[in-house]
């Protein structure tokens, strides 16, 4: 028989071809970017037995940046080889989030060190503007990175620097440049209360009797109903029911913590996981079993890296002892972008994606994480869970102050002698919060303003500290609560630089997917920018973006600079030069 390979005229049926083969003749390379063997003979290194299922794309993105300082143009060509995806959407997704350096071929790396100053309101306050010039004046640009960074969570140890991965706070340029000299850049250790030492105090007992059907969902959920639990993350929604519209969701259900918290003002998520990170994840647990997820993902902001590491050992510590199923949780790395803390931008970010926020319906209750049902609960409400079950419903909600009820945690910074996480009454005022629990003023300064809500809560005038804080007390103020970041401003403090401080933040973090957010933003900066304010436009552009913006960052980013135009417009007008 002859080895000779049949043609086309061999065949009595002439081989049709495809009518759009001759068109055009085939290529000896797909188009874009070629992978080189070199570059992606490395990437496997790196990434070993990982999986690289779609969803790891941001945590293999984190491979690449930890160990190498960038993600060179050759290594996020060979990673979208790697995980079967376009380099269009590999490249998309890594130049979305501000902690990743990405290169192309004929650009330079960054400096083998990065420090990034915080540049937040707290911090602004506290001088952060002076040690940001301070620090790049001082340092050899080709071994140092100076950057100006958002909110990095430590509002009540302003000013803030990060060298490395390593927080110094409160900062100074003597305090950086030892750090520096030190050559130690990788985060402090937690001192939390340890497993054992939780367990040994009655830890775990009560996720024990859920698996064990000694308690029921309608027992646990009845008590938090009857609590008045909401989220404390910010929307303020009761948490049994919610519970209740994912378990009517037809499974298999997933569940989501919402780890970001990078609102300006807000560090109370931190302050718990840094304390007591099994009291969470007992809470997060109990709320994983009433709902039946099958698994549990943990969303955790970049900038709490030491919380990162404790987690991974505390939750490899739980698994060895059978009350966690191996693998049900899965604790994942943000990557510098605010936008995530929206609920639906998080689900997006868990899988991979760049952090956009969904046009709702479908809620993420219903159509969630890898398109599943799917609980979302911030850490501070899972945090009270135990607590709340335990010493009963009665217990949490008699504790409000002014016809509120239940407690909040109000992470205080600003013009207060005792800045931090404070646990008070829901309902207290401003006058008394910082009388009772911050130590008043400080020496020198007298109250001016205060955001009751972070960055997007708006802003209110001394004459109004009498006003409760919690959910439904400020909205006829044009304000809310939100997380309950109370950041306290005085006499000292300039409105008009506030409200610029906090609209240029909004425009730096809008993902940029909606028009009325993104246009929106960047004008209110230009028009802030000028000596003398358009009031008019102002008032026009922040009813455009709450009337059409996607999510909660377009809807309230003019919250702040409208507050101050209502309640401050004549110091605007006077430090222009002009006159009422």
């Amino acid at each position: 028989m002859s080895n000779r390979i049949p043609t086309i005229q061999d065949s009595e049926t002439p081989i049709r071809k495809h009518p759009g083969k001759g068109r055009r003749k085939g290529r000896a390379f797909n188009r874009g970017r070629q992978t080189q063997a070199e570059a992606l003979q490395e990437l496997q290194l790196l990434l070993g037995e990982r999986s690289r299922a779609r969803d790891l794309l941001i945590e293999h993105l984190h491979l690449i940046q930890d160990y190498y300082g960038h993600i060179s143009a050759p290594h996020l060509a060979a990673l979208a080889e790697e995980m079967k995806i376009s380099q269009a959407e590999a490249f998309e997704v890594a130049t979305f989030y501000a902690h990743f350096d990405v290169l192309k071929e004929d650009e330079t790396a960054p400096a083998p060190l990065t420090i990034r100053v915080c540049e937040s309101l707290s911090c602004q306050l506290k001088g952060a503007d002076a040690l940001f010039e301070a620090l790049a004046s001082s340092s050899d640009s080709e071994q140092v990175r100076i950057l100006k960074a958002p909110c990095m969570g430590r509002c009540d140890s302003a000013p803030v620097v990060e060298v490395g991965h390593k927080h110094v706070a409160p900062s100074n340029l003597e305090a950086v440049q030892a750090v520096i000299e030190g050559g130690e850049f990788q985060p402090e250790k937690t001192k939390h209360i340890s497993l054992d030492a939780y367990i040994a105090k009655g830890g775990y007992q009560l996720l024990r009797d859920c698996i064990e059907k000694r308690r029921t969902y309608e027992d646990i959920s009845g008590v938090l109903n009857d609590s008045g639990l909401r989220g404390l993350g910010g929307a303020g929604f009761p948490t049994a029911t919610k519970w209740k519209f994912v378990r009517q969701a037809p499974g298999p259900r997933l569940m989501a913590v919402n780890g970001d918290e990078g609102e300006p003002g807000t560090f109370k998520d931190r302050h718990y996981l840094e304390q007591d990170p099994h009291r969470f994840l007992e809470g997060m647990l109990i709320s994983a079993w009433a709902v039946e997820a099958d698994s549990v993902y943990i969303y955790l902001r970049d900038e709490y890296p030491h919380i990162r590491a404790m987690l991974q050992e505390e939750i490899s510590a739980l698994e060895s002892t059978g009350l966690l199923e191996a693998g049900k949780v899965h604790l994942r790395r943000g990557a510098g972008a605010y936008i995530c803390g929206e609920e639906s931008a998080m689900i997006e970010s868990l899988e991979g994606k760049r952090g956009y926020p969904r046009q709702r319906p479908p809620y993420v209750a219903q159509v969630g994480l890898f398109d599943r049902p799917t609980l979302v609960n911030n850490v501070e409400t899972l945090f009270w869970l135990r607590d709340i079950v335990e010493k009963g419903a009665n217990w949490f909600s008699s504790q409000g102050r002014n016809g509120r009820q239940g407690l909040r945690s109000y992470s205080v910074s600003g013009r207060v002698n005792k800045p931090g996480v404070h646990l008070a009454p829901a309902g207290i005022s401003l006058a008394e919060l910082i009388a009772e629990y911050c130590g008043g003023m400080e020496n020198g300064h007298t109250l001016k303003a205060y955001l009751p809500g972070g960055a997007s809560g708006g802003i209110l005038p001394a004459s109004m500290d009498h006003v409760p804080l919690d959910f439904g007390t400020l909205e006829e103020h044009g304000c809310f609560i939100g997380s309950a970041a109370v950041v306290v401003l005085s006499n000292q403090d300039d409105m008009r630089s506030v409200a610029l401080n906090l609209m240029r933040f909004f425009a730096d973090e809008s993902c940029g997917q909606c028009t009325p957010c993104r246009n929106g933003t960047e004008k209110a900066v230009q028009i802030m920018e000028a000596n003398d304010w358009d009031f008019p436009l102002l008032e026009d552009l922040g009813q455009v973006m709450r009337d059409a913006s996607i999510c909660g960052l377009g809807q309230a980013a003019a919250n702040p600079v409208q507050s101050v135009v209502k309640h401050f417009s004549a110091e605007i007008i006077a430090s222009s030069g002009g006159q009422l």
